[in-house]
């Protein structure tokens, strides 16, 4: 009796115990395994070996000036320039000016044959010999009428004749003068009476010969041009500044004026902002003066005028904490000790050594100035592993 139930109180606990080993299995099947979550790619934290590079700075605001590039060209001073005509209207007989001569006030350019010219000296002649006839037959009606020969009504009308004669010398030589005639040559044909029908075209003003448009043997009209001299010892840079941008210029500022040609960056005052828009470009025309004693800087140079803009506060950052990846901007922004998180944030170009914030992270926020691309080495390094 004892013999038989030893056997079976053996497979009773036997089998207690598969059961509970099913039953554990069970239970370790239905419970949800732990998943580690992964980990912030772009979250890093500073070793020792970084502790000694990385510097922070806050986004703040600065005042800054923006530069604005236009394309410009060098030009004329306008008040140095001088377009010179014919006074008359002739035939060239005779061209001495030639482009890029130097001239004097004074120095005869082209000579001129003008029918016109003699046409006025004669009608001066003509009033001037009927003033002397009058002056005379004035001074023999006073004799007269002192004698009691003639009335008073002969001498005033005589008198009368004599103004009129006058007159009208005073408007031959007047217009003699409109033509060209010097006081000296006028003078000189009161003198000897020779009409002389050369007109001489000479130069009003010292400098270079720039432009003709004339050729021996063409009939010009006063209304015409035939030379052009400028004095190139001064010159204008021009340069047109987009309409959005016109406010943030003012007359009297320094720029820097770029010449490719020559590889120079010469420094200019601007003298003056239009008033008004160009309507086909959107532009504003500013303009600046340039020494040019040397004669180096030609008209029609092409130039690049800097502008400083006012300055304006703006929220920036420093360049040296900006990472580029991707073609997208990033700054490391503290978010625990020595733990930094690579943040996209949107810059504006770079002025000097900040980068204007557009968005992306806001004032007051504390990120790495210094040690930024070693600190994105090691994000890297460790998104690796």
């Amino acid at each position: 009796m004892k013999l038989t139930q030893r056997p079976l109180l053996c497979a009773g606990l036997l089998g207690a115990a598969l059961v509970l080993t099913a039953c554990s299995g069970e239970a370790d099947k239905a419970a949800p395994a732990k998943v580690e979550a992964p980990a912030d790619p772009n979250l890093v934290k500073a070793g020792d070996n970084l502790g000694n590079i990385i510097k922070l700075g806050t986004v703040a605001k600065v005042e800054l000036s923006d530069t604005l590039r236009v394309a410009g060209q060098v030009d004329f001073d306008e008040q140095r320039v001088t377009r010179i005509g014919a006074t008359v209207t002739g035939r060239v007989t005779e061209l001495q000016a030639t482009l890029g001569q130097q001239v004097k006030v004074g120095d005869t350019l082209a000579v001129l044959n003008s029918t016109e010219l003699g046409a006025a000296q004669l009608t001066y002649m003509k009033a001037r010999a009927q003033a002397q006839l009058n002056e005379r037959n004035v001074e023999r009606a006073q004799q007269l009428f002192a004698a009691d020969v003639i009335g008073s009504a002969e001498l005033q009308r005589r008198e009368s004749e004599l103004s009129i004669s006058r007159a009208e010398q005073r408007a031959a030589a007047d217009q003699l003068r409109v033509l060209g005639v010097s006081a000296k040559s006028l003078e000189k044909l009161s003198s000897n009476g020779t009409i002389n029908s050369v007109s001489p075209v000479v130069a009003t003003m010292a400098g270079t010969v720039v432009e003709r448009r004339v050729t021996q043997g063409q009939v010009v009209q006063p209304s015409e041009i035939m030379f052009s001299v400028a004095d190139l010892s001064r010159v204008w840079v021009v340069a047109e500044v987009p309409e959005q941008q016109a406010a943030a210029v003012r007359p009297g500022q320094n720029i820097q004026v770029e010449i490719p040609a020559l590889g120079q960056q010469l420094t200019a005052k601007l003298i003056f902002i239009a008033d008004t828009v160009n309507p086909a470009t959107r532009t504003v025309m500013v303009r600046s003066e340039l020494d040019n004693s040397d004669r180096a800087l030609k008209p029609a140079m092409l130039a690049t005028v800097l502008i400083e803009a006012r300055p304006t506060a703006r929220l920036v950052v420093p360049a040296t904490a900006v990472v580029r990846e991707n073609n997208k901007d990033y700054v490391f922004v503290e978010v625990g000790a020595q733990q930094y998180k690579l943040t996209e944030v949107a810059l504006a170009a770079a002025i000097g050594d900040m980068r204007p914030v557009l968005g992306g992270v806001a004032e007051g926020t504390k990120v790495v100035t210094d040690g930024a691309f070693h600190l994105n080495n090691e994000r890297k390094r460790k998104e690796l592993e």
